[in-house]
């Protein structure tokens, strides 16, 4: 699978839409659509028409230009069922635990509440890809805004189960905010330093800071490290 991130809202709340596209069929689609205008250049210069239209969430800059790119690209939208009533345009709904094929590449759908009742993540297991929105980002986690802190825990702990060297795509560029908490709660740990370097070196070629695998995150993200709810609260500040 071919994937593209594509920055949208830069400078204001730096979100990642993403292109995808499964080379055995051709079949593409994009990922959180949240500026049509950088969605629209990238599709026209790999000469793409995607299919699809995956949401992670309802929160306008993940689905702010699913309608729009919906019309222009005749796109089927799809996200989770019982989120159905928020997502703009939603023409499939699917659940935890199901499969939807891209092609030859299939995507399992993780159930994520926390930030959101009704998140979700893509992760496509064969070709070690998961797009986390806005439930994981570089070093820091999503805010807790309709669910519990209760159910954020339980879904980081679905993301913890997942392999080692799975690499992860997250809905926004927040490395550099979350860089603050995770060299304070490390005590400048060298391997936060380490990852810091490289999202640095790339962030400065105007590059997205990742992606990183999981087993990096899970070292130095202090939030997805943490070992207990308790822990996890006393790191939020709760």
């Amino acid at each position: 699978m071919k994937i593209t991130p594509i920055l949208c809202r830069a400078g204001t709340m730096d979100n990642y839409s993403y292109l995808i596209t499964d080379e055995q069929s051709g079949i593409s689609a994009i990922i959180d659509p949240s500026e049509s205008a950088p969605i629209i250049e990238t599709c026209r210069q790999q000469n793409i028409q995607p299919e699809y239209i995956l949401n992670t969430h309802h929160h306008f800059d993940h689905t702010d230009s699913n309608l729009e790119l919906k019309s222009l690209f005749h796109a089927r939208i799809v996200g989770h069922a019982a989120d159905a009533a928020r997502i703009p345009g939603i023409d499939i709904g699917i659940k935890e635990g199901e499969t939807f094929n891209l092609g030859e590449t299939p995507a399992q759908i993780i159930s994520t509440n926390g930030h959101t009742i009704g998140h979700i993540l893509w992760y496509f297991a064969k070709d070690k890809a998961l797009f986390t929105g806005d439930v994981l980002f570089n070093l820091c986690i999503g805010g807790i805004f309709e669910g519990t802190i209760e159910q954020m825990w339980a879904s980081l702990q679905k993301i913890k189960a997942l392999p080692d060297n799975v690499m992860f795509y997250p809905g926004h560029e927040y490395t550099l905010y979350g860089a603050r908490d995770a060299l304070r709660i490390s005590n400048n740990a060298p391997e936060v330093i380490k990852y810091l370097e490289l999202a640095q070196n790339n962030l400065k070629k105007g590059l997205p800071a990742g992606p990183y695998c999981l087993k990096d995150e899970k070292q130095c993200n202090p939030y997805l490290s943490a070992q207990s709810l308790v822990e996890l609260e006393q790191r939020l500040g709760y």
